[in-house]
């Protein structure tokens, strides 16, 4: 009887341990609104009207303000229990005056990359970059330039697109690649932070399956006064044809945002797709999109402050960058790389 117990015990254990936390999940029953919802525009004010607040005096390349603005986003990720990725000390990534030195930039002081990371469940040597860019411009003639949009905007979304991420993995679904969210520093001077993360990155740059990145997406332009149901995309469909058709079903799946693909035409004036942070990973042959609410009358100017971010449009925004994260985390194939990017 002893020996009849033990066999069944044992049988017992081996059922748990094989229909445990160590059988892989699917993917397909997880409920995605439940986390792309975790990104409020409440969660988002909060946090901008810290990182674009007076205190952080525009947050300028290498000034006490940028430096103070990037401990806050450390410290949201380590109350979300997110650390810095595997091979590095810490949150930073150090960017040497030096290094940014150019003969159209002003003088600038040491700043750093902040980084964070969620280790993939399947995939962990694959990495997806979510990028924005955390400083701005400083302070002129007495002035805070606050920076709220640009790119205060786009550097919150990814303190909640992290979370999101974190929440699921909390019910089993960690992203099946690894997750880097990338704040990069000196882009107002010239994209200085990302360029010398695609130099210098921790990762193989052939392991980087795409960056998105985020670049003021709290407001509107005079193209969409009467509508802010839009964001513009920029650079989907330059190196690869499934991150442009990943985006597109994922926004027609869940935020019904009107995408605009008025600045990717290549005959554009304004040329805002090399701009931004992403072009620095799309000159490695890395797919990006740019996601952007165009320009306003606060852009680069001191009225760019917290008080005029319209925090739902922020949110709507945030949420499609995340589902599509979303899925080039946790789909079969990462996305083919099928153009020259010209």
């Amino acid at each position: 009887m002893r020996k009849a117990l033990l066999l069944a015990s044992l049988s017992l254990f081996v059922l748990s341990c094989s229909s445990g936390k160590n059988t892989p999940k699917d993917y397909a029953k997880a409920n995605v609104e439940k986390y792309m919802n975790s990104i409020t525009p409440e969660d988002l004010k909060k946090h901008l009207f810290i990182v674009a607040g007076d205190e952080m005096e525009g947050r300028n390349t290498g000034e006490p303000g940028q430096k103070k603005a990037g401990e806050y986003l450390i410290k949201q990720y380590e109350a979300n229990n997110i650390s810095f990725p595997e091979g590095a000390e810490n949150f930073y990534q150090k960017v040497p005056s030096a290094y940014m030195a150019k003969s159209f930039s002003p003088k600038l002081g040491d700043s750093e990359n902040i980084w964070a990371y969620i280790e993939g469940t399947e995939k962990p040597d694959e990495v997806l970059v979510i990028s924005a860019h955390y400083d701005h411009v400083g302070m002129k003639n007495g002035e805070v330039y606050n920076g709220a949009d640009d790119d205060g905007s786009g550097t919150v979304a990814l303190l909640e697109i992290a979370q999101a991420f974190m929440k699921a993995k909390a019910d089993g679904y960690g992203p099946k690649r690894s997750v880097l969210f990338l704040h990069v520093t000196g882009e107002e001077h010239g994209l200085h932070g990302s360029r010398y993360y695609s130099e210098n990155p921790l990762f193989p740059i052939a392991n980087t399956i795409a960056d998105l990145n985020i670049d003021m997406i709290g407001r509107r332009d005079d193209n969409h006064k009467d509508n802010g149901n839009y964001v513009y995309v920029i650079g989907s469909d330059r190196l690869s044809t499934d991150l442009h058709n990943i985006n597109e079903e994922a926004n027609k799946k869940y935020t019904k945002l009107d995408l605009d693909y008025k600045y990717n035409d290549r005959k554009d004036p304004n040329q805002f797709y090399f701009r931004s942070d992403h072009y620095n990973f799309a000159k490695k042959g890395i797919p990006i999109i740019f996601y952007f609410n165009g320009v306003h009358a606060d852009y680069h100017k001191p009225g760019d402050t917290p008080d005029k971010i319209e925090y739902d449009l922020l949110a709507k925004r945030a949420q499609l960058a995340f589902v599509t994260a979303w899925e080039l985390a946790n789909r079969d194939n990462r996305p083919v790389v099928d153009k020259d990017g010209k």
